[in-house]
Parts: structure tokens; sequence; C-alpha cells
């Protein structure tokens, strides 16, 4: 009898617990192929990235507007900011819906759709100059994205709360969560104790914690998804420890990228968070979801191959994006108070002085306005 529970493996179980609910399940439902639920995740991916992208310009095109205005109203007052935040929600629920059906290892990557239709929208729309870069970019990003949706692992798994608490205690999560947090506590370290506030070690921390957003988003939403289906998932405590973990991971992952968006440029935030977020998506989805579990090694090379183009596109559309130089070579501050300015205000090649006389000429002067 030992020797039978010792010889239980876990893709054992998870198979039986797959086979138990999946005898529950409506018709349609467990007949949906995987191949299927693949292409309504990819779907649902990039309307939600496409409406996210959207949401972006509107809100952007809503301050540049109030700028232009007379007189400054509060952008939380303007309806078209609103609206911008209301497509934001329903791209983040497409998002969290196509997590439901396919892979993380798929979902992740297709956030290039949202900088590809970003471009392209402020060219349009925000009447933004196209660079031969962003052609290349763009052409590159939606090749790659083609290859990841083509070569997608094709493995269909119905998430329930007993499956969840089975790889939660598995032994490669267990000792990729360790080495997740090592590596946490030391880049926090240097940030706060240290004072180094890297683009790299921002982004580091912000994608650690973003491994645990997907692996509790993907979570939540397929155990939403069986509950919907007729299969209670509400019940177990589990639902309610990913839904924690799937908040929390979120707040902090903002904030540190909220940080590196602060100190650094877009055009340098952008590219490195896709790469190491979707690096991070991937890897969770591996070890957690066992993604890559049966698959053939040509899907696993042209899906990395796709990932890798991807990333490449998106680092070309971000390419000095923000780097404009100015027409006006000086700042005009016009007349200053009891001083004889020079025709503009800029810098003199042969003293200290920013435009105005010298001290000489400025005593001399005050001196005559004495005497008379």
């Amino acid at each position: 009898m030992a020797s039978a529970v010792s010889g239980v493996t876990l893709p054992g179980l998870v198979a039986n617990v797959s086979e138990r609910h999946n005898s529950t399940l409506p018709h349609t439902w467990s007949n949906l192929h995987p191949y299927q639920a693949n292409i309504l995740g990819t779907v649902l991916a990039i309307a939600g990235n496409v409406l996210i992208s959207i949401s972006l310009n509107i809100q952007k095109y809503t301050h540049i507007r109030l700028l232009c205005q007379e007189s400054q109203t509060p952008y939380y007052r303007s309806k078209l900011w609103w609206c911008g935040i209301l497509l934001m929600g329903m791209g983040e629920l497409g998002n969290f819906a196509a997590y439901g059906f396919a892979p993380a290892t798929l979902v992740a990557p297709l956030g290039c759709v949202s900088v590809i239709a970003s471009a392209a929208i402020s060219v349009v729309f925000l009447k933004e100059t196209l660079r031969s870069s962003d052609i290349l970019g763009g052409s590159l990003a939606v090749l790659g994205a083609y290859l990841l949706v083509t070569f997608a692992i094709n493995v269909q798994q119905e998430i329930t709360a007993l499956k969840i608490s089975l790889y939660f205690i598995s032994w490669p999560f267990l000792v990729y969560l360790a080495l997740e947090f090592i590596l946490f506590v030391i880049l926090l370290y240097l940030y706060k104790k240290r004072g180094m506030n890297h683009i790299v070690i921002l982004l580091l921390m912000s994608s650690i914690l973003a491994s645990l957003t997907v692996i509790s988003v993907k979570a939540v939403s397929g155990m939403v998804t069986s509950s919907i289906q007729g299969q209670l998932q509400f019940q177990y405590p589990i639902f309610y420890v990913m839904f924690v973990i799937m908040i929390t991971s979120c707040i902090f992952q903002v904030q540190f990228l909220n940080q590196a968006m602060r100190l650094y440029n877009a055009t340098e935030v952008v590219p490195i968070n896709f790469v190491f977020f979707t690096a991070s998506a991937i890897i969770a989805g591996v070890i957690f979801y066992q993604e890559f579990r049966g698959a053939a090694l040509l899907n696993i090379f042209m899906f990395l191959f796709g990932c890798m183009l991807s990333f490449l596109g998106v680092f070309l559309i971000a390419k000095n994006r923000e780097k404009q130089t100015s027409e006006v070579p000086y700042i005009d501050m016009g007349p200053v108070p009891k001083q004889r300015s020079t025709e503009k205000i800029q810098p003199g090649l042969n003293n200290n002085s920013y435009g105005t006389v010298n001290d000489e000429e400025q005593n001399n002067d005050s001196l005559s306005e004495d005497v008379k």
C-alpha cells in the first residue's frame, strides 16, 4: 500500500482531477478543442490590448486638449477622459478572460499588440511622425505574434481549485518561489538601503511580482470560468488566496513600475518592462502550469523565436520616440525687473551672468540714477 502511494506523481494526480471534473462539465465545454480555446484566448487578448492602446491615446489627447484651453479644468471632469478609463477597464477585462482560455505563455507575449496599436493610433489621430523604425518594428512584432499563435502549445487545462492546490505545493514551484524571494530581497536591499535606482533593478522587482500576478490571474480567471460553466469553485480557500495574491502583487508591481517611469524615459521603460514581464510570465507558466510539458521541440523553438521577434519589434517602435529637440535654442523670459537685459536670455561666454549686463555697467547705471 505504501509503495502504491509513493508511486503517485503530480501529473497523475492532475490527470485524475481533470477527468473527474471534465465529466461534470457541459458538453460544449468539454468538447472544445485546445486549438479553438487558444484562438478564443488570443482574440480576447488582442481585443483587450487594442482597447488599452485606444484608451491611453484618448487620455493623452484629453490632456493635450485641456492644455490648449484658456481655463484649466481638471482632467477628471472631462467626459472623454472617463471614456478612456472605461475602455481601459474593458481591455483589462478582456486580458483577464483570455487567461481563462489560453496558456499564460501565449497571452503575455501578445502585449506587443498594445505597443503596435498605440504607435499606429498616435500616427493617425495624434499626427505624430511615422518613422521607418516604426514600420520595421511593427512588421517584426506582427510576425512574432503570428509565430506565437501558430506554434503555441495546444494544451487545454480546466483550471479548478483542486488542480491549483496541487500545483501550489509542487516542488518545482516551491523551489522557483524560494529563488524569486531571495532575488527580490536582494534587489529590495539594494534599492532601499543602498539607494540604487537603476532601471534594471526597478523593473526586475516589478517583473518578479508580475510572475505572481500572471499565476494568480490565470488561476482566478480559470476558476471563475469553471464556475460559470457549472463547476463552482468559490467554496475553496485557494480561490481567495489567489485573489489576494493577485491584488497585492498588482499594487506593488505598479508602484515599482511608476517609480521607473518617474526616473527614466518611457522609451527605455516600455521595451525593457515588456521583455522582463513576458519572460517572467513564460517562466511562471512553464513551471507552475507545466504548459510546455509534452510539447515538440520545434514548437518550443518557434515559439521562443516569435517572442524574440516581438521583443525586437517593441524596441524598434519605442526607440528614440520621445527624444525631440526644441526649435528655440533659448528661453524667452521677458524683461527682468531692475535689470537692463539683452535681447535674449542665454548664457554668456566669458562670464557667469545669464543674459544681463556686467556688474560694473550695472553699478554705473545705479550711481547715475542716484545722482539724478
